[in-house]
């Protein structure tokens, strides 16, 4: 009976000195989160510097207000929708200037810009044009739109014909008259029947105001008013028109106002 129960006692004794063994793997199995714990900290300390480089490209995209103002745009841009059957969307701010393409009642457009001078308005697009207002519904003033005609939207070049030549500018009282050199066309480079040679845009002064006014000719010479009493100084250039574009300009050698 002794030498039966010694094995057994033994094999007893074997199984109650193993048995602590999976009470240590539990508790490693209870520490092991925090190494785990720790590198998910890590992250969040080195992640907590994004934050602040984000805002530092804002603070030195911060500058560039001030040169938006120094243009002095009011507003950059209005919506409108056309008003009239089909519009005329325009090379340059006048009726005289070539076609570019047609807008349909009810479409949505952008302005962008205007002259300053008269009520044309620069329309945004892959290929920006000209519309009177008086055939638009404006969401706002256009008047607030920066001024971008001649310098930010100039008109397209001619690559066949060249510049015209000023003769003379003379002014009697409050009248000025322009003279050129006459650039004939080749046949067929007309636009259409209809189409004016030459575009005379002037700048000039009208009850303390200046106008912007381009004046479309088939003739070498034209006259117009200018007064004095405006700030900024009248003045004006000659365009060559034809279907390709535009050869010029030819700046005017404004004739002084008279004396007061």
């Amino acid at each position: 009976m002794f030498r039966f129960s010694l094995p057994v006692l033994l094999t007893c004794l074997l199984i109650i000195g193993c048995s602590p063994q999976p009470a240590e793997v539990v508790s490693d199995s209870t520490e092991a989160p925090i190494p785990i714990d720790t590198p998910t900290s890590v992250p969040t300390e080195t992640a907590a510097p994004l934050p602040s480089d984000t805002p530092s490209p804002t603070e030195t995209s911060t500058p560039p207000p001030p040169a938006t103002a120094t243009s002095a745009p009011l507003v950059e841009k209005l919506n409108a929708v056309v008003v009239a059957d089909l519009l005329s969307c325009r090379y340059g701010p006048g009726s005289e200037y070539l076609f570019l393409y047609g807008l349909r009642k009810g479409a949505q457009i952008a302005l962008v810009g205007q002259t300053g001078g008269n009520n044309w308005v620069w329309v945004e697009g892959k290929n920006p044009c000209w519309v009177n207002v008086k055939f638009i519904e404006i969401e706002g003033n256009f008047r607030q739109l920066p001024v971008v005609y001649p310098d930010g939207a100039p008109l397209p070049r001619s690559p066949y014909y060249s510049a015209t030549v000023i003769l003379s500018a003379t002014r009697s009282g409050n009248t000025v008259t322009v003279a050129w050199l006459d650039i004939p066309l080749r046949a067929g480079d007309e636009e259409d029947d209809s189409m004016l040679h030459y575009i005379v845009e002037v700048w000039r002064c009208e009850a303390g105001q200046v106008i912007f006014d381009p004046l479309a000719t088939n003739d070498t010479s034209i006259s117009f008013v200018d007064e004095p009493g405006c700030a900024m100084p009248s003045h004006g250039n000659v365009y060559v028109q034809e279907k390709h574009g535009f050869a010029g300009p030819t700046v005017i050698p404004w004739p002084p106002s008279p004396p007061k």
